[in-house]
């Protein structure tokens, strides 16, 4: 006879506490990122203006343009790993909820990684011209 007591049955599901404060980190991310919405758009709408490639790569150099960019990407990007995991967590299970979770979480920190450096390539560009 195999008896699973209610304590391994609730193994994997978390504390009560991690759901709060995943719900208010969510919460806090979701008001910065909406928050920061306007000035992004504002940001690339302006460098979409731009007529040539050095104008655009200036402009992105300048301090308030390669700020809003990389804070809006990286809080952006935080904001999509924790989302990912509710909806991996919900709706997949065993090995392809693994994958997914190391597949969502690598593709997030990849594009964070991936913007930092462009942003710092530009900015160490203009700085050597």
């Amino acid at each position: 006879m195999h008896y699973i007591t209610p304590r391994k049955a609730a193994m994997g599901l978390g504390p009560s506490g991690t759901g709060t404060q995943h719900h208010w980190w969510m919460t806090v991310s979701a008001v910065a990122l909406a928050l920061l919405t306007p000035s992004f758009l504002m940001v690339v709408g302006t460098a979409l203006r731009l007529p040539g490639r050095p104008e655009i790569i200036a402009y992105l150099a300048q301090p308030y343009p390669a700020i809003v960019i990389g804070v809006f990407m990286t809080l952006g990007m935080m904001h999509y790993i924790r989302g990912t995991r509710i909806m991996i967590d919900d709706y997949l299970h065993h090995t392809g909820r693994k994958v997914a979770l190391i597949a969502a979480k690598l593709f997030g920190w990849l594009v964070i990684a991936v913007t930092l450096f462009a942003l710092a390539r530009v900015s160490l560009a203009t700085a050597l011209i």
